[in-house]
């Protein structure tokens, strides 16, 4: 990545830091028909009932959280989907998170009882295995070592990654010129339509004409009509889950993050095997 000068800016993860400017910061142009429908409009209503490739929505519309902090859409994004996976599967151990009730909380009620539910927050995400991918102190931008670089944010291979060490099942697109748009969208919208599996994003936000850089978030549905894909956006702060049109959305994927091109990952619950107990 060419130093150019510093500046304040959302890095590829979401994450807000002084860094500098990075190709895709610089030197994108936005796009001027991603056609962009936020979720509550009336356009949106109807591209979501006539939608055939909807399947992920409602799953994901019940586990959805927004990102706790301007670092964490990729580890709210995981979270997300783990959840959507899991709850109800009793065969996969689900984690507590402590840090949601706290010592005095803790005083007032009757002995022995248990307050936290099992299930994933953006807290936990972080276990031993995943911070053997890369720690949450790494993602706020510690080095990894005596003399490495500060690598702040997540990029989707190390998602990837981590989810892998959560015992999912996961395959990686990284969006090059091989890569063509047909192939794209005829994955993605059998992914939307099956039970059982999901899609993340990684994709620029300039390059939908949007505020900040880099961005993390899961894909809910697709529109045949309108060739749109419905962005599930974990920053409910400051964003809206908006419907954008097809080669939009891949143009924006199709961009350069620290070591390589953006892109998205399918996701899917693992073997047996590779599904693990988790204390």
């Amino acid at each position: 990545m060419k130093l150019l000068r510093t500046t304040l800016l959302v890095l590829g993860s979401g994450y807000v830091a002084l860094a500098p400017l990075s190709a895709d910061a610089k030197g994108s142009t936005p796009s001027t028909n991603a056609g962009l429908v936020t979720f509550s409009a009336p356009e949106s209503i109807k591209r979501l009932e006539r939608s055939r490739h909807k399947v992920d929505f409602f799953h994901l519309a019940n586990q959805f959280e927004s990102q706790g902090n301007k670092a964490f859409c990729g580890p709210t994004s995981s979270v997300i989907v783990l959840n959507a996976l899991r709850m109800g599967n009793d065969a996969v151990a689900k984690p507590q998170d402590p840090s949601l009730v706290t010592d005095e909380d803790r005083k007032l009620l009757p002995a022995g009882f248990d307050p936290l539910f099992h299930r994933y927050t953006q807290n936990n995400f972080f276990d031993t295995r995943v911070q053997e991918v890369k720690t949450r102190a790494e993602v706020f931008g510690q080095p990894r070592g005596e003399g490495a670089k500060s690598d702040a944010g997540i990029q989707l291979r190390q998602l990837a990654g981590m989810l892998a060490a959560q015992g999912l099942d996961v395959k990686l697109r990284v969006l090059n010129d091989s890569l063509k748009d047909a192939t794209m969208r005829e994955e993605l919208k059998q992914n939307l339509k099956t039970e059982g599996d999901y899609v993340i994003i990684n994709y620029s936000r300039p390059l939908l004409g949007q505020q900040g850089s880099g961005h993390i978030s899961p894909l809910a549905a697709y529109d045949q009509k309108s060739d749109s894909f419905l962005v599930m956006d974990v920053n409910a702060t400051d964003q809206r889950w908006v419907w954008v049109k097809a080669p939009a959305l891949f143009a924006s994927m199709r961009s350069p993050d620290v070591q390589e091109n953006r892109g998205y990952l399918l996701v899917k619950e693992g073997k047996t095997t590779q599904a693990r107990e988790t204390p």
